[in-house]
């Protein structure tokens, strides 16, 4: 039996992947921000196996907290699951410098803390597996999210580098680039435009919101079957680093790579110029 311990677990995509773990006979550790929030989430389940935690992972506090929680219930984490996370949209100027420090702090340096928290324990065991859970926007900049995007390619860097420190201590880093997924990341709760609007964005901003709102809701991925999926490369010890999910999403990163491909191959006469 597994221990896992999940960030952002009182729904959407941590909530399925939650339920698919629990489903397996794991031992869940399932964490939110509000202790009445997530304990509703989860009240119907057995808390032998289900243990429910109040967690806001840009306070360092917290973590420890329910690292040390999750190791005096069941003994071990053997999967990290980075899932807490919301969305800063709109353009660029209409984001104040503090909603992109707020950002940064849940979406990137959040989940920094969480692996340097529970890193320890599994470098200890000599195996674990963490899924940071990024987006297809950290593989393509998308307009009306750039620090969203700049969020989540920083941690597509961030664990393209450490699978390759922690693998010599048998801990696994599977990158998890969802697609568009039916659920409410587009609401108010998850997402939060710029706090300093400009007018001359004031056209563009309006069909970034309308979009927005027509696809709250209609994504084509389903939760549960992400959940499920996880659940599967959980049990391989040969999962990939990159877990791109959803058919949007594999059509989108092969346009970009076939781009980049071309635009590298246009520019490679300039590029090699260069050499000494």
């Amino acid at each position: 039996m597994r221990t896992w311990l999940i960030t952002g677990a009182n729904r959407g995509l941590g909530w399925h992947i939650a339920q698919a773990a629990i489903a397996a006979g794991d031992n869940v550790v399932v964490t939110g921000r509000t202790q009445a929030n997530i304990s509703d989430a989860y009240r119907s389940h057995d808390t032998s196996r289900v243990l429910t935690l109040s967690l806001d992972v840009t306070a360092t506090d917290q973590i420890q907290k329910a690292v040390d929680a999750t190791i005096a219930k069941f003994g071990n984490i053997d999967i990290l699951v980075n899932n807490a996370g919301y969305g800063q949209l709109g353009p660029f100027e209409d984001n104040s410098a503090s909603d992109i420090e707020s950002q940064f702090a849940t979406n990137v340096f959040g989940l920094f803390a969480m692996c340097r928290a529970v890193l320890p324990v599994m470098r200890n065991q000599r195996q674990g597996h963490i899924f940071n859970i990024a987006s297809i926007a950290g593989l393509a900049g998308m307009p009306g999210a750039s620090v969203y995007c700049a969020s989540k390619f920083a941690v597509v860097g961030f664990s393209e580098s450490l699978a390759q420190e922690v693998a010599g201590f048998g801990v696994q880093v599977t990158l998890v680039a969802p697609g568009a997924f039916r659920t409410d990341f587009l609401d108010d709760s998850s997402a939060r435009f710029g706090s300093a609007p400009l007018a001359e964005y004031e056209e563009f901003s309006s069909k970034v919101r309308s979009s927005s709102a027509n696809n709250n809701h209609n994504q084509p991925g389903a939760p549960e079957k992400l959940g499920q999926a996880l659940i599967e490369l959980a049990l391989n010890p040969k999962a990939p680093l990159h877990f791109i999910v959803g058919s949007d999403a594999i059509s989108l990163a092969e346009t970009r790579s076939a781009s980049r491909k071309d635009e590298l191959q246009r520019w490679r006469h300039l590029a090699v110029s260069t050499d000494a």
